[in-house]
């Protein structure tokens, strides 16, 4: 059955489904925006109303199916049914891999928070992550008129005909072994991005540690999934001067943070593949 987990903040929560497909009525009761009936009564004449369900029964058309949905929350009352969404799709050809499967991202809202806007992904199935490529696939970005439907599905395989390249780099990271000073350098750099101009909590070594054996290693693969997982999530114990005890740093809530800072990360550990196997 699908799983809601809430473990990244007051703002996001999500559902997911391990065991197939999440069904219509799942969505709708978890991300009622997704199932809108019209757009927020702040969009003009000129927004072009397509609802997301819309979009998705033509994606299902085409063999693309939902596995993982996750909705923004709204402190405004009258904006929760329309807030930005998330969805993560697998084809039908692609549903069967072993060890990383492709995924078509999809993000909307209906109160003019978002076009809709395709992304690249890959769910790894060792720790039920879902990581965001960066450059190698197109950020395709859809306005709310003309034919919403038919352009997203045309974005949709734009997007899984990418996934090639995707395929050579993760090949590419597994085949590359880091030595712990590398792996620390990884680690430091991902704080960078994800702590901004905010001084990190936690060290580089804590963020490169793996949650579990199978993440053990020293191949960039898994040192870039161990420092995705653990910036995305958060998790790790560090003292607090300011509250003087030890306390856990906290996962990203926002969507559009999680989708800026997994694409940062992809890139930052393709561009490591091409400077270390130099």
């Amino acid at each position: 059955m699908p799983s809601l987990a809430t473990r990244f903040g007051r703002n996001r929560a999500e559902l997911r489904s391990n065991d197939g497909p999440l069904q219509a009525d799942a969505i709708r009761a978890f991300a009622p925006s997704i199932y809108a009936e019209a757009p927020h009564s702040s969009r003009s004449a000129r927004y072009t109303y397509i609802p997301t369900s819309q979009v998705l029964t033509g994606l299902a058309k085409e063999g693309f199916e939902p596995f993982m949905v996750a909705k923004c929350r709204s402190r405004d009352a009258g904006r929760q049914d329309f807030t930005k969404h998330l969805i993560r799709l697998r084809h039908a050809s692609q549903i069967a891999a072993s060890e990383e499967t492709p995924e078509i991202i999809l993000v909307n809202s209906h109160d003019g928070t978002s076009s809709y806007q395709m992304l690249g992904g890959c769910f790894r199935f060792a720790c039920a992550n879902g990581l965001i490529v960066g450059d190698e696939i197109a950020d395709i970005r859809i306005p709310h008129k003309g034919d919403i439907t038919g352009n997203v599905i045309e974005g949709a395989f734009r997007v899984l005909d990418g996934f090639a390249t995707v395929k050579d780099g993760i090949a590419g990271m597994k085949a590359l072994e880091l030595s712990h000073d590398e792996q620390l350098a990884f680690g430091r750099a991902a704080l960078e991005l994800r702590y901004d101009e905010d001084r990190a909590p936690i060290q580089p070594h804590q963020v490169i540690d793996p949650r579990r054996t199978s993440d053990v290693g020293t191949d960039l693969w898994r040192v870039f999934n161990r420092v995705q997982e653990n910036t995305i999530r958060g998790g790790q114990t560090c003292y607090s001067s300011e509250r003087r005890r030890q306390v856990t740093t906290r996962g990203i809530s926002g969507i559009d943070q999680s989708v800026k800072l997994n694409r940062a990360l992809w890139v930052l550990a393709e561009e490591m593949r091409k400077l270390v196997r130099h």
